[in-house]
């Protein structure tokens, strides 16, 4: 299979502080992975890499075929499709849905006086309906729900048939029933064999959707683990990420996890 992403001994340095130490990383065709660690842990960081947006203090960033430092990322950047909530911020609270998502075609946010296809159209109103938001196309963003929002920004997403596909933290603000339509439209998507190549951010495993295949849990700028899913999401190596002692359950294509009770951890009755 072909190296999507190829991230060796990657840096990132500002100032006095590491962010990024050490990290190698290597993302195959077909593969979807989820990334989990604590807050500060990389995770925003190493998308920045992955979608072209920042370029390493050291080692060497291969995306999509093209290393990072001899590519022209202007060119690199539309075959990769990006929902974030830095992005979402430039996105005109006024704009109607549908150009939200339109104009991805052009790599920009905010419709002016560029001309779309029909074909454009198309696949904008085709998006919408995948992930249940086409009876939104007339409406403005800024009156959107946070769900609405984050399923209008990943068809946003998907806009330029991406080859990479990057969600840094899609759920986050969701509510119960927002985070659990969202999960699955991300399934669907996951087990999709045209979708892209997809990279899920999230600090939580409830938010893993089914058909995800891998994942990479950092800590503190470093790989504590990565590989299948199967055998790499585990209490132990969970528990390790996040510096507390965690149970692990799965229920039939689901995760959960809480922290052990003092009572179990210190072994009492």
């Amino acid at each position: 299979m072909t190296d999507v992403l190829d991230l060796q001994d990657v840096r990132i340095v500002r100032g006095t502080t590491t962010i990024l130490d050490g990290l190698s990383w290597t993302v195959r065709e077909g593969e979807r992975w989820v990334v989990l660690g604590r807050n500060g842990a990389g995770k925003t960081t190493l998308l920045q890499i992955a979608s072209g947006r920042m370029h390493p203090t050291g080692g060497t960033a291969d995306i999509l075929g093209e290393r990072m430092g001899r590519v022209d990322v202007f060119e690199l950047r539309p075959r990769i499709g990006l929902s974030s909530a830095a992005l979402a911020e430039h996105i005109p609270s006024g704009e109607l849905v549908r150009d939200v998502v339109v104009t991805a075609a052009y790599g920009v946010t905010g419709r002016w006086r560029e001309q779309y296809e029909d074909l454009d159209e198309a696949r904008a109103s085709d998006l919408l309906t995948v992930f249940g938001v086409d009876h939104l196309a007339r409406r403005y963003f800024g009156t959107l729900s946070e769900g609405e929002r984050k399923r209008v920004q990943i068809a946003r997403a998907l806009m330029s048939d991406p080859e990479l596909l990057l969600l840094d933290e899609p759920a986050a603000g969701l509510d119960l029933g927002g985070r659990e339509e969202l999960v699955g439209a991300l399934a669907e998507l996951a087990r999709d064999p045209r979708s892209p190549v997809l990279v899920l951010v999230t600090h939580h495993v409830e938010e893993i959707p089914p058909g995800f295949t891998h994942v990479l849990l950092l800590r503190q700028g470093h790989v504590e683990a990565a590989g299948p899913l199967e055998e790499v999401l585990t209490a132990e190596h969970l528990s390790t990420t996040f510096g507390l002692e965690l149970e692990l359950d799965r229920h039939g294509d689901r995760w959960s996890a809480r922290a052990v009770p003092s009572t179990v951890r210190t072994g009492a009755h």
